[in-house]
Formats: structure tokens, C-alpha cells, sequence
């Protein structure tokens, strides 16, 4: 009998119920009565994981649902070691997702999702590694929350932001402090500074044509007592 494979098709043959090698791709011949053929597609096949419904380590109960990409590397041992290669891997792929996310954390499981994929991929690699398959890629496609949890996590995220602002306001507080008390002392030592300051206020007032009455608080004479003031303490140090 002739049989004629594409390029990404294998032909697993059986004579009389033993083992006979692979053929393809291309043009081959069998046995009629005597061979039996199996024919194995060796592209990337794409395995939607239903979703599931996980608890996690911290007794979350999250839904999550996946993509697993896997090959065929062994056509044999993908006929004879498992009886449905394909149902095989998506049974796996579900159960191993259970466990994978089971053993977490839910703050791990989003916030860590390269490394769930990673581990995932892994795992299901090793374990279908005896039947001739090798898992390429696996992906968490989506993970549902229940409304209770969305809530709490919105609350705590909301709690952390206004942590942060009351920080950042503290922390501007401290520094406006510091220099102020800066500005102090150094009007302190030359307190002809605080006129030109206060000149250069009622210069900016000015600019902006307000109706503003202002008060003269210092006077010469009371600048140069404080001048006069300032120097004899330094002398007295």
C-alpha cells in the first residue's frame, strides 16, 4: 500500500502487533493485513486549559484559566508509552496548575506571573518527557477574583497611596523646617538682611499691581541697634 506524508507528519507502523519504525515525510510502502499505521502530526499544538478553580495558600479562591504549547518529539514513545498522548497533556497541564497555584500566595500569583509560567512550563516539561513530548511554553491567560476580593484589594491599594502622599507631605514639611530655620539664623547674624528681603517683597507686590498696604516694620534706627547689637555679642565670643 502507498502512503505519502507531508513534511510535518510522522507514520508510526506496527507489523503484526510489534513495532516497526517511523516513516516520513514523503513517499513509503506497507503491508496490507500485516502493517498498521499511526500517524503523528509533529507541529506546535495549542492546549486551552479550561478554567479552574483554585484556592490558593492563603485561602483565596481564584479562577484561572491558561495556554499550553507543546510538541511531539518522539513519535514512538508518543504511540507507546501513553495511550492518548493528547488527552495525556491536557489532563496534566489542568492537574498541574491546580497544584502549581494551589502552593501560592494570591499576592505571588499576580504579581509573579513570568515566574508561575515559568515553573508551569518546567514541571509539565519533566513529566511528559517519557512520552516523547516537550512542553515549549505555558501561559496563565487570565485570573478571576471574586467581587469581595477586588473590593479589598482596591481598599488596600487606595491605603497604600495615601500612605505615600502623607509621607511625601512629612518629608516636605521637614525640609520647608530646615530651611527656614536656616533663613533664621542667617538673618539672625545680619539682620540688615531681612530689610532687603522685606523690600524685595513689596518689589515682587508691586509687579503684580495689587492693592495692598503695607507697614514699615523696621526702621533705620532699629537696624542699626541690631547691627550694633550683633557686633558687640560676636566681640564678647
Amino acid at each position: 500500500m502507498i502512503h505519502i506524508v507531508k513534511e510535518y507528519e510522522r507514520v508510526v507502523i506496527f507489523r503484526l502487533g510489534r513495532l516497526n519504525g517511523v516513516k516520513g515525510p514523503g513517499l513509503f510502502f506497507t503491508t496490507p493485513f500485516l502493517d498498521k499505521t499511526e500517524k503523528i502530526d509533529m507541529r506546535t499544538v495549542t492546549i486551552d486549559v479550561p478554567k479552574q478553580d483554585i484556592i490558593t495558600k492563603d485561602n483565596v479562591t481564584i479562577t484561572v484559566d491558561a495556554i499550553v504549547y507543546y510538541r511531539v518529539m518522539d513519535p514512538e514513545m508518543a504511540i507507546t508509552e501513553v495511550e492518548d498522548y493528547r488527552y495525556a497533556t491536557a489532563m496534566l497541564a489542568q492537574t498541574t496548575l491546580r497544584d502549581v497555584l494551589g502552593q501560592m500566595e494570591l499576592d505571588e500569583v499576580l504579581t509573579q506571573r513570568e515566574k508561575v509560567n515559568e515553573d508551569l512550563q518546567k514541571l509539565l516539561d519533566r513529566d511528559t518527557d517519557p512520552w516523547g513530548i516537550r512542553v515549549s511554553a505555558v501561559t496563565i491567560r487570565d485570573v478571576s477574583l471574586p467581587d469581595s476580593m477586588l473590593r479589598a484589594i482596591a481598599k488596600q491599594a487606595e491605603a497604600e497611596r495615601e500612605k505615600r502622599s502623607r509621607i511625601i507631605l512629612a518629608e516636605g514639611e521637614q525640609i520647608s523646617a530646615t530651611k527656614m530655620r536656616d533663613a533664621a539664623a542667617l538673618y539672625d547674624e545680619i539682620p540688615v538682611a531681612i530689610r532687603l528681603r522685606e523690600l524685595q517683597t513689596l518689589s515682587e507686590i508691586a509687579r503684580e499691581k495689587n492693592m495692598i498696604v503695607v507697614t514699615n516694620t523696621t526702621d533705620t534706627g532699629d537696624m542699626i541697634a541690631m547691627a550694633n547689637a550683633t557686633a558687640a555679642r560676636k566681640q564678647n565670643r
